[in-house]
């Protein structure tokens, strides 16, 4: 891992927590922030880690970095003339004009690339094999089932961690909104199978964690 990229995740992850916690910190439970720092911290590192372990299995490097947005509207020229950090602004909008209540979580984007022994494999040294954006959906997909694992062992876990269970949720559905380059996008666009698939998933534990 990169040191810009891990600076990335370290900044993803304070976010997280403010996310995570506001609604505590308004009641006062100062307590609780630690904790959410740690769930936010386990969530993000094991989703990175899946997405790292099936981009390794391909051949290829993933290398993840706070979503950036630059396009206001879907025609060409509709875009700002400078990237602003979407993955900080829009979680805190969302925190603070909710007051913790809708805790929108995407913080990164990924972008995966081939490495240079994934061509040697096909086609001999030195040659190039371009990653497909099936490969590209399904390195997105592990991530987001990793987060839903992350929710089915806390939420049977025989310890308190219902919470934990939900903000892996949280992060898994936000991340699975198909816009910019937000997982969910990458994943729609290598498969719209998988991607129905996931949202299906996200929908069930989505009603769980907003509604029981």
């Amino acid at each position: 891992m990169k040191l810009l990229e891990f600076y990335h995740i370290l900044a993803a992850i304070i976010i997280f927590t403010i996310v995570g916690s506001f609604a505590f910190l308004i009641e006062s439970k100062w307590n609780m922030l630690p904790v959410v720092f740690l769930f936010a911290t386990l969530i993000i590192f094991i989703s990175i880690f899946a997405k790292k372990l099936i981009a390794s299995l391909l051949d290829t490097d993933v290398e993840h970095e706070l979503w950036k947005v630059s396009r206001y509207g879907i025609k060409q020229h509709q875009k700002l003339s400078k990237e602003i950090p979407g993955g900080i602004i829009f979680p805190l909008i969302f925190t603070l004009f909710t007051l913790g209540y809708i805790k929108f979580s995407a913080f990164l984007t990924y972008e995966a690339r081939a490495l240079k022994r994934r061509a040697a494999k096909r086609f001999g040294y030195y040659s190039y094999a371009e990653l497909t954006e099936w490969h590209n959906g399904v390195i997105g997909a592990a991530g987001i089932l990793a987060c839903f694992l992350i929710a089915i062992i806390a939420y049977f876990c025989p310890y308190d961690l219902e919470y934990l269970s939900k903000l892996a949720v949280y992060y898994a559905i936000s991340n699975l909104i198909p816009i910019s380059k937000l997982d969910g996008m990458q994943i729609f666009m290598g498969s719209r199978v998988l991607y129905t698939t996931l949202a299906v998933i996200a929908l069930i534990f989505g009603t769980y964690a907003f509604v029981l």
